[in-house]
């Protein structure tokens, strides 16, 4: 099963749970919203905190990837020009007797 349709599962239990205890408990119409609204703005703070991390997460991963990138590029330009070298050398000598 997918991990974030587990979460996403756990966390719609919770919040149906809070609001089910919440709605049943004998408080008065007026403090029982404002628990259902503090509830809800407290999830909503810790969601947008998980998302800002997991997009952190994600920025993170590609700036290695392209940081991998550009050394795998210098690199092989480096290689490329070795290559080169050696191929113009190997042009100028005289070839090897074929016996």
């Amino acid at each position: 099963m997918n991990k974030g349709k587990v979460i996403l599962g756990v966390l719609a239990g919770i919040a149906a749970g809070t609001t089910l205890g919440i709605l049943l408990a004998p408080d008065k119409g007026s403090y029982t919203r404002h628990k259902i609204s503090k509830k809800g703005n407290d999830y909503v703070d810790g969601l947008s905190e998980k998302f800002n991390d997991f997009i952190e997460s994600v920025n993170n991963r590609f700036e290695k990837i392209k940081d991998d990138a550009i050394h795998m590029a210098k690199h092989g330009n480096a290689k490329a020009e070795e290559a080169q070298s050696k191929m113009a050398n190997a042009a100028n000598r005289e070839p090897l007797p074929l016996n």
